[in-house]
């Protein structure tokens, strides 16, 4: 208890909270400080502690997170087409970093606040559990997963990883651990295992350790039905232990400890022949004017869509990896018209990082309509999709970029179609003088 002597209260002799100002018979517990004249009451301890609690620097930053209708407005400035996809997966994200922002205010406070509750207090919430929702995108080579979950991570700024799903194998055998998905996350946050734990993990090529059938297999898979099986552990929530250097474990080694909770795991992969299981089905249970057209039936970019977990594990996904990514995306092909405007349209272009190149050396390039036509129509003839796009611009230019920087007289470069189509050079203007 406080001693009654040299108060700041100009009143009385009665002492009071330096911070709040109530005297001593107002409050139950008012502490004196070393020396005279400052005391703090009850109160104003508790209000001090919760304060430091909320900054405490051990809890991890929230992610800067935008509304779907601005996170897709970013995703439109790097990647072309695939607009309904950008909206399944706007939502998706948003609500999944709701959920981490929300998880990450409350940590810390009920950590705090745990060992005052009694149970039936903490028995008294609302009772909504927040689940997370993965996701899982299908689509032709080239038509933009990979880009669409890089890009994401760009603009949420947070730790990315990406793995070929091909390179896993069941631990113990011969080939990558799963368990070193976590490690490349926690490399790429720079060891920050608290960003890491907020981070995306993309997947891809997932359809390729489908099951060769929907019978359970009674010999091992190691590198299919056995992966996704390994795959279900992290991909939920649980506390993986990672060597620090990847590698296999031994009782020995120290381990770096991951909790997957709030990791959002993107799966991807072209997954062929997903489309006639989803006509199949749509066929067999719609009969007479309700049925599938022949042209629906033929056109992927009509089934993917309504794509049902009962197809992907027709497919060959295990029933419990389908479960774990509730949320599907399917993504169209890019058509010729769609290519063209990857070439030219977003922040990255491949004509646009060109021109500027050029315009370094003081050139000036530019690509005709049909040369653009051109590039578009060989990369769907290659089945590369945008992927192919660099290559075919690479190809052409190859030699121009070769000369120009010796040449001080060229000033203006036309790339036609006769470039692109029968190898060409491209139309030099050169200085007059």
């Amino acid at each position: 208890m406080a001693k009654k002597n040299n108060s700041n209260n100009m009143n009385n002799d009665e002492p009071c909270c330096s911070f709040c100002g109530r005297p001593e018979s107002k409050v139950e517990h008012l502490i004196a400080a070393p020396g005279d004249g400052v005391y703090i009451c009850e109160e104003c301890v508790e209000i001090c502690r919760d304060q430091l609690a909320e900054s405490d620097h051990t809890t991890p930053d929230s992610v800067a997170l935008l509304p779907p209708e601005q996170l897709k407005a970013e995703l439109d400035k790097y990647i072309i087409g695939q607009d309904e996809a950008k909206r399944v997966l706007s939502v998706a994200v948003y609500n999944h970093y709701k959920r981490v922002n929300y998880n990450l205010r409350n940590v810390q406070k009920d950590k705090r606040r745990d060992e005052e509750r009694t149970i039936a207090e903490r028995n008294t919430g609302d009772g909504v559990e927040l689940n997370k929702s993965n996701i899982l995108m299908f689509g032709p080579s080239g038509c933009g997963k990979t880009l669409l979950a890089q890009t994401l991570s760009k603009i949420l700024k947070v730790p990315f990883a990406m793995v070929d799903a091909t390179t896993l194998t069941e631990a113990g055998y011969v080939g990558e651990d799963v368990e070193n998905i976590l490690l490349r996350l926690i490399k790429n946050a720079d060891y920050d295992v608290a960003a890491a734990e907020r981070g995306i993990i993309y997947i891809d090529e997932v359809d390729k350790i489908a099951r060769k059938s929907e019978n359970v297999s009674i010999t091992r898979d190691v590198s299919g039905e056995g992966v996704q099986q390994s795959l279900l552990k992290i991909i939920e929530s649980t506390i993986s232990s990672i060597p620090p250097n990847g590698g296999r474990k031994h009782p020995q080694q120290e381990f770096i400890h991951m909790d997957t909770t709030n990791v959002l795991f993107i799966l991807g992969g072209a997954f062929v022949g997903l489309d006639k299981i989803v006509a199949d089905r749509l066929g067999k249970s719609r009969i007479g004017f309700g049925g599938v057209t022949h042209s629906e039936a033929t056109d992927p970019d009509a089934m993917l869509p309504q794509v049902q977990p009962q197809d992907l594990i027709k497919f060959g996904l295990i029933p419990e990896l389908v479960g774990r990514v509730p949320v599907t995306v399917a993504l169209k092909d890019l058509k010729s018209e769609d290519l063209v405007r990857v070439l030219t349209e977003p922040k990255n272009a491949i004509v646009k990082q060109y021109v500027k190149l050029l315009d370094l050396d003081g050139v000036q390039l530019e690509f005709d309509d049909s040369a653009l036509t051109a590039i578009a129509d060989k990369a769907i003839a290659l089945h590369t999709g945008a992927r192919g796009l660099r290559t075919i611009v690479e190809n052409a230019m190859l030699d121009i970029m070769y000369k120009v920087p010796s040449d001080k007289t060229i000033k203006k470069i036309i790339v036609t179609s006769d470039t692109i189509k029968n190898a060409k050079p491209p139309k030099v203007i050169k200085d007059a003088a």
